[in-house]
């Protein structure tokens, strides 16, 4: 059994290191389009956990210290890509199918919870708190939420696991639609004008041009000075319930800070995107050594929950795109940017149009700055019910 908190530690990011590899390697292999290296690392460090290899008493100092100074540093430097400007120049009909979105998703996760609330384990609601924050935004949202709303660690694995196989099938259902966008525009009696615009950002292809040496210790000094910053401003502001902790405080100062200076030269450090990835997945190994799999049978309540939320979802979208005479392209690109966030809506973008990926990006970078407070309401809604 390791006691020591530095072994401790050591083994959680070579496990990471080690399904990263994998994962590149492999990448073809049509495993990892449906479990990526990011969950497979929850897998192995939950494993780990099982069968007792972590004293998590004795490394508790350890596991705080590193997760509480990585989680806001991580959630600074994504929404370093996040520029206000952009956002504004979507206009009100990509905003509108993107809260429509939003809307639809809460509503789910409500009406899902009312009905299973019975068959779900004690703190539920915390779990689908955190994950309606991915589902709202992205992977960061829901970590995020997971310290806000003090997920329990094996709960927190059921949600993991809605947010892969829920979103998989999701994702694959959103890039069948493509070919019907003709069809699904004359019925909603859309007007497409604005898809055959080109939206002049460059987020879409800006963060990974030319990173250097010096690039990532701009970043990591960067993101963890704000990170430490944060976390003293936190620990001294008052706590309001259960929700505005110190630690909510803290992840909130982090996030202005990152949109703030998104809009300054700092947003053009190329490589943010890849750092912050670092520490999300160092994030999801601490996470997941404090679970186990001693509840998993579980599980499959779970996984259908994820997709009756997603049925509420998708029937909410049709009648408001009807409604509303919205796209296909504007409705599936706000579902994706909540749903899927970065890794996938610009994706999604490209089947329609490559010019029509900076929308993509934009629109998923809006999602990973409010994600976390849509999260914190659908968990404050469900503590009600």
């Amino acid at each position: 059994m390791i006691t020591d908190g530095f072994i401790y530690i050591a083994v959680l990011v070579a496990l990471a290191a080690l399904m990263v590899g994998i994962e590149s390697k492999f990448s073809s292999n049509r495993f990892f389009k449906f479990i990526p290296g990011i969950v497979l690392i929850y897998i192995g460090a939950a494993l780990l956990q099982t069968i007792g290899l972590f004293d998590n008493e004795a490394t508790e100092s350890s596991y705080v210290a590193v997760k509480d100074a990585l989680l806001p540093a991580m959630l600074m430097l994504m929404l370093l890509k996040c520029d206000i400007r952009s956002i504004i120049k979507l206009g009100p009909r990509m905003l509108g199918g993107y809260f429509v979105a939003v809307i639809s998703i809460i509503i789910g996760f409500t009406v899902v919870y009312l009905i299973f609330n019975q068959l779900y384990a004690a703190d539920t609601w915390r779990a689908f708190g955190a994950l309606a924050g991915s589902w709202t935004g992205g992977s960061a949202n829901m970590v995020a939420l997971q310290d806000i709303l003090q997920v329990p660690e094996n709960i927190f694995g059921y949600i993991l696991m809605m947010d892969t196989i829920n979103y998989a099938v999701w994702v694959m259902f959103m890039f069948w639609l493509v070919p019907f966008a003709g069809a699904f525009n004359r019925w909603t009696k859309a007007d497409i004008t604005m898809i055959d615009n080109e939206y002049e950002t460059n987020e879409a292809s800006s963060d990974n041009q030319g990173i250097e040496f010096k690039h990532i210790i701009y970043l990591l000094g960067i993101g963890l000075f704000v990170s430490a910053l944060a976390t003293l401003a936190g620990d001294n502001l008052p706590e309001l319930g259960d929700v505005f902790s110190a630690t909510t405080w803290t992840i909130l100062i982090a996030s202005v800070v990152g949109l703030v200076l998104g809009q300054t030269r700092l947003s053009k450090i190329p490589g943010a995107l890849d750092v912050s990835n670092v520490m999300l997945y160092i994030i999801i190994a601490l996470i997941a050594s404090h679970s186990d799999f001693s509840q998993i049978a579980q599980a499959p309540i779970y996984i259908i929950s994820g997709f009756l939320i997603m049925l509420v979802h998708l029937i909410i979208m049709l009648l408001l795109g009807k409604l509303f005479k919205l796209d296909l392209f504007t409705l599936g690109i706000a579902s994706l940017a909540n749903i899927g966030g970065m890794a996938s809506a610009p994706m999604l973008a490209a089947a329609y149009s490559k010019t029509l990926i900076p929308v993509g990006v934009i629109m998923a970078l809006i999602g990973s700055f409010l994600g976390t407070y849509f999260g914190m309401l659908v968990g404050k809604i469900l503590e009600m019910l």
